[in-house]
């Protein structure tokens, strides 16, 4: 089944995002091998270029690695891995608060309900 992609920002940043939430979630631990570029084009139904161009940007941001013809492999740097999880908690948070900002909720407030349902949650 192919992935679906907001129009809002561009499809490989989808993808590198994606890639990255499987990554900090542990699908794909330190040192695994990522599937290829035509697997997960395939998988996403995209053009593999697309894919590639999705890969390029983990590499920048030192997430994943290539290793020539072998494939490209998750870091097996844990600090860049835990960086890259704090990232992506504090933008969710940042969304977070916008968007209950928009309810007139305070951020203590907000804060207050989390404590109050926190428990419901592992």
């Amino acid at each position: 089944m192919a992935w679906r992609f907001s129009s809002d920002r561009p499809v490989y940043l989808q993808i590198a995002q994606r890639i990255q939430e499987s990554i900090v979630s542990g699908e794909y631990p330190p040192g695994s091998q990522l599937p290829s570029v035509r697997q997960l084009a395939l998988e996403a139904a995209v053009n593999p270029n697309t894919v590639q161009h999705a890969f390029a940007e983990l590499e920048n941001e030192g997430i994943i690695l290539s290793k020539g013809t072998t494939g490209r492999f998750v870091t097996e740097d844990v600090q860049t891995l835990e960086d890259c999880r704090h990232s992506m908690a504090q933008q969710l948070v940042h969304r977070f608060l916008k968007d209950i900002g928009q309810l007139s909720i305070s951020a203590q407030q907000a804060i207050t309900m989390i404590e109050e349902v926190k428990h419901e949650y592992p």
